[in-house]
């Protein structure tokens, strides 16, 4: 036996290239453990394992469309049950002991400033521009960026338009993943990182303010401690180190791919949690090779709960879903292309879609607020026959 191979077998009607050259009248499904990283097999069925007349029960896959949501002004009183009482504008949608996702908005400045002592925060730009403040010096931000703020960071966000975040809050430390074969310039140039550099400017008026108070809101075990200075907490001349926030844009981000064979999700991982990780999708070119699936392969993800939040373009592989919308697919169930997303794959030849994955170990509880964002029927939006 080669070194490092695991003991295989194949039975029946089968492809020898798993994604590639299916049986005819077949569809291939993916079963396998911690993720798409251990032991796994494909089964050949006759017929869709989505194709479910209805669901019964916890495992059905849901949706929710974040317009729904109606978010309180900035340091108003929340009305929405599910919004924090930070005040910023959060709405907790799906949570765990290792992560809560949130939606958050923001139409004006930020009044006081914010601390994370539970966790590091990960805001997606889904709409809108402006500036973040933080202990480190200033970033802009537009859409698309990922900004990674470590756990323990003063902060503050200055909307110069209506900005709308898919904020990922992690109990963990962020990390990137690691680079192995492809080399530590795969994914993104390094180079491509921002980080940001104090601004003498606010340094300068900091001291010249008149007499006032400046807020900071600290979260601890989600409940929030209120500390007022006499000066504005954002006064850091210099910093040198390797903690700091870090900001990338979903556009800068190169996929890995295969011509020839469709490649599992975990291939675009762009950071790493304890118990979950978070993907990046782009538009990238299709597979070519004759024969090859070019949607996602139905699988039963036994071991992850799978979120996914919709950004920007065209989500070939989900009928019925828009930006700005989150699919979750939990742990036990298949889940896989709709109907006419295959059907309609072998006449395309690209993606167009910007879309964030998150990926975690245990499974997720959804809020009331996450409840009444709901589209309820869309564990039925299988139910199409499929062709092949």
């Amino acid at each position: 036996m080669l070194a490092g191979a695991t003991l295989h077998f194949s039975k029946g009607s089968i492809t020898r290239q798993a994604h590639l050259n299916l049986p005819n009248g077949t569809f291939e499904e993916e079963h396998g453990r911690d993720g798409f990283y251990g032991p796994v097999s494909h089964l050949y069925h006759t017929h869709a394992p989505t194709n479910w007349l209805r669901i019964e029960g916890p495992l059905k896959p849901r949706a929710f469309n974040t317009q729904r949501l109606t978010h309180t002004a900035e340091n108003a009183k929340p009305e929405v049950k599910g919004d924090h009482p930070l005040g910023d504008g959060r709405i907790c949608l799906l949570h765990n002991t290792d992560v809560a996702l949130h939606v958050v908005k923001h139409t004006q400045v930020q009044p006081f400033y914010f601390r994370n002592a539970d966790g590091d925060d990960v805001y997606f730009v889904h709409q809108g521009n402006g500036k973040l403040e933080t202990d480190y010096g200033p970033l802009s931000y537009q859409e698309g960026d990922y900004v990674v703020i470590p756990r323990g960071t003063t902060y503050r966000l200055l909307p110069q338009e209506e900005s709308t975040f898919f904020l990922i809050e992690s109990f963990s430390r962020i990390r990137q993943p690691e680079r192995g074969l492809m080399g530590q310039h795969a994914l993104y140039d390094p180079a491509m990182i921002r980080v940001p550099e104090p601004d003498p400017a606010l340094t300068a008026r900091n001291g010249t303010q008149p007499a006032g108070e400046w807020e900071v809101r600290i979260k601890r075990l989600n409940d929030i401690t209120r500390v007022f200075y006499p000066f504005n907490p954002i006064d850091v001349v210099g910093w040198k180190g390797d903690l700091t926030v870090w900001q990338l844009n979903i556009g800068d981000i190169c996929p890995v791919m295969s011509h020839r064979a469709h490649l599992a999700p975990s291939v675009h991982t762009t950071f790493l949690a304890e118990g979950f990780v978070v993907c990046s999708f782009v538009p990238r070119p299709l597979e070519t090779e004759p024969g090859a699936l070019k949607v996602p392969f139905y699988h039963r993800n036994i071991d992850y709960d799978e979120v996914l939040f919709y950004h920007a373009g065209d989500f070939f592989s989900r009928d019925g879903i828009d930006a700005g919308m989150i699919t979750l697919h939990p742990q036990g169930i298949h889940h896989g292309p709709h109907p006419k997303a295959l059907a309609s794959s072998w006449s395309k030849s690209q993606t167009d879609e910007y879309a964030v994955m998150v990926d975690t170990l245990r499974p997720l509880q959804a809020t009331d607020a996450a409840q009444q964002a709901e589209w309820t029927d869309y564990h039925l939006s299988w139910r199409e026959p499929a062709t092949v």
